[in-house]
């Protein structure tokens, strides 16, 4: 007696390979199980794009399996092989630790206690904190948050926008993608749509007690998707600026009334030190207008005893306490510190070090670190380790604005033209190590440190992934147009090893825009529009990626670069492949091989013609199956199963004798298919491997269930 497969279970199953997770092994289920979908209804049926379109292929897929039991029965094995992913959540990392000197915003947290244990009625729970910058708004949620531990037995989860590399912000996606990040979810389970991650940040928040807090949103479009459907779900926002439209309740955090400042002040100085300022607290107390961050910085000065401003420089504070708290500062420092901090402040980066800062001001790496440290203790940046530093978004704001006065636009100029070489030589030599034989890569610069190996250039541009995304919007801005295009090139290690394509998505679009303007059909727009192509099919934008990549086969076809053209064919079969559209990918493939073989010894990329050649033929081979063609298909796969065995390239057989068992199987050769399976298992490092060996688990469930 066959199994009933009912819509729902096929709605569910299918669903779960469109929203599977990032990575090989996700591609490798959504490409498996476009296979069994054409095969079920004889012919091609192209990738849903909503979850409606998912549901109602479940639909035409039940009406075809009703009068097949033969096929649903086939059907009804495979859904038993689909384990239950959800991933489980874990606490993470709970909340920063709140700052020892808060003082007062009693009304404050009563409403933000108010707000998250009122009644639901239907009503999400979410608070909007927002205040002028300074006043302490973070301070607030932080120190609300630790008081309120055993409230979120579920865990509490923080996630802090303020390193976004853009001026406008992360992207909503990039959003859910760290928030998943700090739930526990490991890189490759996190699926790569925005709609799949809300979709998994809701069903791992169902039925739990949790709080979550978005620090330094910028707009209401970042945290919309994260307003919770779970009732003992908290949502608190904290704004990076004004209030915005965001269905919240909306909590303004006022100044430090002034008997509070002065609770501050003491806890910060202690007592002593503040009684011996009595005589001139008023106007203290005016010049920082209760602003928490201004009176901190003040506290600072008091305890260090240092002498009172200038009336000129005290005056300005009265009217804006942040800027009166930089010009206070920069006012204390040398002269000399002030101006790196000035200077370093233009590119807006992510993080600054020794090297970072000592660029841009032109001075040596070690004092570079001294004059950090030094604008650190004045409060102007914030130590995160190991010798990096941030500015906060208002001081970076405000040292910026008054650079060109202090110094020129010649020297401002100078000082960012110094910071992008730095980072352009550094990001060079990191690619280069990360990636050794990549054409894809430029050679390592002559001048600069070189990496060890891989691993330690991988690390270093990893570490710099932020600044280099940031420096390529910076050089577009200053017209250094060949920096910002060989920048984003240098992200293609981080792009295609740890996939980082929301990060790195900004920087791709300004630099292939600037190709276009600047350097139309080279070899160099070539190169950014496969990246950026790359980087949207990553995300499963299926559309724009199919026209970056376009573009890139026409830049190469035009520069005469017959490896280039060959590559972005072939990712153009790979994007036909994913989209389930056999046919095309198919065509795609066959057109790689043929632009390949035009390749004659000697000229460039002759000696990775055989590699070249075996991965099109792997291509050839998964078309094929999509196809139905499974005799041709395991042709081709063998082959290329043969050519990687003979190179010793492990991973690349197990790859291709995992494609070779979903032929067999298809083709009803199971035992044919667990011998495969076995063979791709051997291969594997078991501790970076994981979803390839859960794929070939499931793989070997359907061919070990009876029939």
């Amino acid at each position: 007696m066959f199994e009933v497969v009912t819509v729902s279970a096929l709605t569910a199953f299918l669903t779960a390979a469109g929203n599977g997770a990032a990575g090989e092994m996700g591609k490798q289920m959504l490409l498996s199980t476009g296979a069994l979908v054409r095969r079920t209804l004889g012919r091609e049926t192209p990738l849903p794009a909503t979850p409606e379109g998912w549901e109602v292929l479940a639909r035409e897929m039940h009406a075809r399996l009703s009068g097949d039991p033969r096929r649903g029965g086939e059907w009804a094995i495979l859904l038993r092989t689909l384990q239950d992913d959800d991933v489980a959540l874990r606490p993470g990392a709970g909340l920063p630790p709140a700052t020892r000197d808060f003082t007062d915003r009693q009304a404050v947290l009563r409403r933000l206690k108010r707000e998250a244990t009122r009644a639901a009625a239907g009503r999400p729970r979410v608070a909007l904190l927002y205040g002028p910058p300074g006043i302490g708004t973070s301070a607030v949620a932080l120190h609300w948050g630790a008081e309120q531990i055993a409230q979120y037995p579920d865990g509490q989860f923080y996630v802090d926008l303020r390193d976004a590399a853009g001026e406008s912000g992360l992207e909503p996606s990039a959003v859910v993608l760290r928030l998943l990040g700090q739930m526990g979810v490991e890189p490759e389970e996190i699926p790569p749509a925005e709609s799949a991650r809300v979709d998994l940040y809701r069903r791992l928040l169902a039925g739990r007690r949790a709080l979550v807090v978005i620090d330094h949103a910028s707009s209401a479009a970042q945290v919309r998707a994260l307003v919770p459907a779970t009732p003992e779900v908290f949502l608190l926002v904290v704004a990076s600026g004004p209030a915005f439209a965001l269905e919240a309740e909306r909590i303004e955090v006022p100044p430090l009334s002034d008997r509070d400042a002065v609770k501050m002040l003491r806890k910060v100085a202690g007592p002593e030190k503040v009684a011996l300022a009595k005589p001139r607290m008023p106007s203290l107390l005016g010049h920082c207008a209760g602003n928490a961050f201004a009176l901190k910085a003040a506290a600072m000065s008091l305890l260090a005893e240092e002498p009172p401003l200038p009336e000129d420089v005290a005056e300005s504070t009265a009217r804006h306490p942040v800027h009166g708290m930089v010009r206070s500062a920069c006012h204390r420092l040398r002269p000399e510190a002030a101006r790196l901090c000035r200077l370093t402040a233009l590119g807006g980066w992510p993080a600054i070090d020794a090297r970072l800062a000592g660029d841009t001001a032109a001075v040596g790496q070690e004092e570079a670190a001294g004059m950090l440290a030094e604008a650190a203790d004045a409060q102007l940046v914030e130590a995160l380790g190991d010798g990096r530093y941030r500015f906060r978004p208002e001081v970076r704001r405000v040292l910026a604005d008054t650079a060109a006065l202090e110094h020129g636009i010649p020297e401002c100029s100078a000082a960012t033209s110094r910071a992008l070489d730095g980072l352009l030589n550094r990001a060079l030599h990191a690619a280069h190590a990360a990636l050794p034989q990549s054409w894809r890569t430029e050679p390592a610069p002559a001048q600069g440190t070189p990496h060890r190996d891989e691993a330690e250039g991988m690390a270093a541009l990893l570490a710099e992934t932020g600044n280099v995304v940031r420096a390529v919007s910076v050089a577009e801005e200053y017209q250094h147009i060949d920096t910002a295009m060989r920048m984003a090139r240098a992200l293609w290690p981080v792009q295609l090893k740890a996939g980082f394509w929301d990060e790195v998505l900004p920087a791709l679009r300004i630099a292939a825009r600037c190709a276009d303007r600047h350097h139309a059909d080279s070899r160099m727009a070539g190169a950014l529009h496969f990246q950026l192509g790359h980087c949207l099919g990553e995300l499963r934008l299926w559309n724009e990626a199919d026209r970056a990549v376009h573009t890139a086969a026409a830049c190469e076809r035009a520069a005469g670069h017959l490896r280039g053209e060959a590559s972005s064919v072939e990712m153009l079969g790979l994007l036909k492949l994913n989209d389930w559209r056999y046919d095309a990918a198919y065509e795609r493939f066959v057109e790689a091989e043929r632009l390949y073989r035009r390749i004659a010894p000697g000229q460039e990329g002759a000696e990775d013609l055989p590699r070249a050649l075996a991965l099109a033929e792997r291509h050839q081979g998964r078309a094929l199956r999509g196809l139905g063609r499974l005799e041709e298909s395991r042709v081709r796969l063998e082959a290329a199963r043969n050519f990687f065995a003979e190179r010793g390239e492990a991973y690349n057989q197990a790859r291709a004798l995992t494609d070779l068992a979903e032929t067999l199987r298809d083709a009803g050769d199971h035992a044919g298919a667990l011998t495969k399976i076995d063979e791709a298992e051997r291969l594997l490092n078991p501790e970076k491997a994981t979803p390839h060996l859960n794929h070939l688990a499931r793989l070997r469930l359907s061919c070990q269930t009876p029939r």
